[in-house]
């Protein structure tokens, strides 16, 4: 661990001087002397007096160095049944003609897109796009429903709204348009613009005031340059999941932003220029921002646009054949995908019918991967299996296996050790630092590395109340965890997932990780329910592997057994329930905070961010 230990050291007894060596490995229109400095509102800023052009360094610095002809972007659709590539020149020829097209519109340097698009090029594009001109982009992900659209165009006011006239789902086309009108309908701001990129899959009819035609705009267009911003001005806001009224919008930097996606590429995840990188995400979701749009392309790599399911298009094998199709050297997708994988094709026969001879690492992150799915991986594929700890506040890893400094051994239920530039500590709920072993509020302690949140959209007093007052001179995570003797963190979930029982706190994502490694389980969830005599007691729920044949009772005594076994009896837990489904939000988190509201028989509210009301619904009846 030497080296890491370095490097990590380096990062936070030298703050100043470690990101000032870092920040030289970008393209900047002026270099900066200022290094650490604070805002107004006294929240620390990185680079505040360097200039820079997140465009420039995705795309125009690329071409302007001899990698014209080399290919940055491939998309990827079984759903549109397309697959196709472009260069770095061919994509910044999209990108200057798109710029051009929208700064005709009267878009320029600090005004806010709105951008609405399924997983397809001109999404890309379009953010580039306004990063090119200085412009805020601000992503929706595609199709979500007209209400909360129209939250997020009144807390941003675009000047214009980016859109798409469908998506596709398995089987399925998704209308945007109708979407995007009722949006506009019941908002109280109205963007000057919207311009509608038209998929032939479903064509939508547009308004011959407000509306234009996507091709027909960037056909007509002027290529236009990028435009010098400051390191501290934003390049863009993005909504975090389970937003719902008052709007969460998250802003990220520029300069910042660049110099640690650009660290992350190399430190994190052992990339070179060139290399292929898989992010199986959505441009809607912060891996979806980081890892398939901004750091693959600043780092020079290779990245891939896919549009499709881990399962279902048309099979378990989807990954598996993009990986051998396009010699992919990582991939990066959340534990649900491969639970789903794991779920069909418990073997990985699919797998082995291709050549992944190029994949050198499986990333996981969005939510804690559980030791089973660890295990499977780590059986069917020997190569690294890496989780790593992040939020989109952060905008990338707070604690990873920095595999591209020192490949550590891995730990089920860990996602390794502290990233440099994140000094982690684990907090009483006073601020007192915890011993290693006992589980706390993880915090990080004042300055955040370059790329975290400056602040909240229009919202700094919340930003503060959320993130910044309950422990003075830290960052509140949210979530819980500790470390053991060696270094590693174990995150074990929200901190509300931390349950009492009777006086003893126990860790819901502890008790999942042995509920889950029973043989017959390929997905489980575990919430506190409320009990008059214990407080609280965990009540588990569980989809079955396919094929699998045991009975409801002997699954819930063996898993109680493996429970006692583990914790002992101080965990109280008796029931176990077995179910088809378990909701969702679209980016593959458990809905863990309804499922425990459904268990106790209160109200819920279906959060917009659930990818498939009916899943709820299933579980509902399944459970009562």
């Amino acid at each position: 661990m030497r080296l890491y230990q370095e490097e990590y050291q380096q990062s936070v007894e030298d703050v100043e001087s470690f990101w000032q060596r870092k920040s030289k490995d970008i393209d900047w229109f002026k270099q900066p002397e200022s290094i650490l400095s604070r805002d107004d509102n006294g929240i620390h800023r990185w680079f505040a007096d360097g200039e820079l052009n997140t465009c420039h360094l995705a795309l125009d610095f690329h071409v302007a160095n001899g990698r014209a002809d080399v290919a940055a972007l491939i998309y990827d659709s079984p759903l549109a049944e397309t697959f196709t590539q472009f260069t770095y020149a061919e994509m910044l020829a999209e990108v200057e003609k798109l710029a051009g097209a929208i700064k005709a519109l009267g878009v320029g340097k600090g005004d806010t897109v709105l951008i609405y698009m399924p997983m397809i090029p001109q999404a890309v594009f379009a953010m580039l796009a306004c990063a090119r001109l200085g412009a805020i982009h601000s992503v929706v992900f595609g199709g979500f429903a007209a209400n909360e659209l129209a939250v997020r165009i009144d807390d941003t006011e675009p000047k214009i709204i980016l859109a798409a006239s469908c998506g596709l789902e398995p089987n399925k086309v998704i209308e945007y348009k109708p979407m995007l009108d009722d949006a506009l309908r019941i908002s109280q701001f109205q963007p000057k613009h919207c311009v509608i990129f038209q998929r032939a899959q479903g064509l939508a009819l547009l308004s011959a005031k407000r509306d234009l035609d996507w091709q027909d705009l960037v056909f007509n267009a002027k290529p236009t340059a990028c435009v010098p911003v400051k390191a501290t001005d934003p390049l863009y806001i993005l909504y975090t999941s389970g937003t719902t009224g008052a709007p969460k919008g998250i802003i990220r930097d520029n300069g910042g932003h660049a110099v640690a996606l650009k660290y992350s590429m190399q430190a994190i995840y052992n990339m070179q220029a060139g290399d292929v990188f898989l992010a199986a995400s959505d441009v809607g979701w912060v891996v979806g921002h980081s890892y398939i749009v901004y750091a693959p392309l600043i780092h020079g790599c290779t990245t891939i646009l896919y549009e499709g399911k881990p399962v279902g298009t048309p099979n378990t094998g989807a990954f598996w054949r993009v990986i051998e199709a396009y010699k992919v050297k990582a991939i990066f997708a959340a534990p649900t995908a491969f639970r789903a994988i794991r779920k069909q094709d418990p073997n990985a026969e699919l797998a082995k019918v291709h050549d992944l001879s190029s994949l050198q690492t499986i990333f996981v992150a969005g939510e804690r991967l559980d030791p089973p799915t660890y295990y499977w991986l780590n059986e069917k594929f020997k190569i690294p299996i890496v989780d790593h700890w992040w939020q989109t506040e952060t905008g990338w890893a707070i604690a990873a296996n920095m595999t591209g400094i020192e490949l550590l051994p891995t730990k089920p239920g860990s996602s390794c050790v502290p990233t440099p530039g994140f000094n982690v500590e684990i907090l009483d709920d006073k601020g007192k630092q915890l011993p290693i072993g006992e589980q706390g509020n993880i915090a990080i302690k004042l300055p955040l590395p370059p790329g975290c949140t400056p602040g909240i959209w229009r919202g700094f007093k919340r930003f503060k109340e959320l993130y910044l007052t309950q422990f003075k001179n830290y960052y509140l995570s949210g979530d819980a965890g500790y470390f053991d003797d060696e270094g590693y963190l174990f995150v074990m979930g929200r901190v509300d997932d931390v349950i009492n029982v009777a006086g003893h706190r126990l860790s819901t994502g502890r008790i999942e990780e042995i509920v889950g490694s029973h043989s017959a389980i390929a997905e489980c969830a575990v919430v506190g329910v409320e009990d008059s005599l214990k407080g609280q007691v965990p009540t588990g729920f569980a989809i079955l592997k396919d094929g699998v044949s045991i009975s409801a009772a002997d699954l819930n005594n063996e898993v109680v057994s493996l429970v006692r076994k583990e914790i002992g009896a101080i965990a109280c837990f008796k029931h176990l329930h077995v179910v088809s489904r378990l909701p969702k939000t679209r980016s593959g988190k458990i809905l863990r905070k309804v499922i425990r509201q459904v268990a106790q028989g209160e109200s819920y509210a279906v959060p917009s961010t659930i990818d498939d009301p009916a899943s709820l619904d299933d579980f509902i009846i399944m459970f009562l």
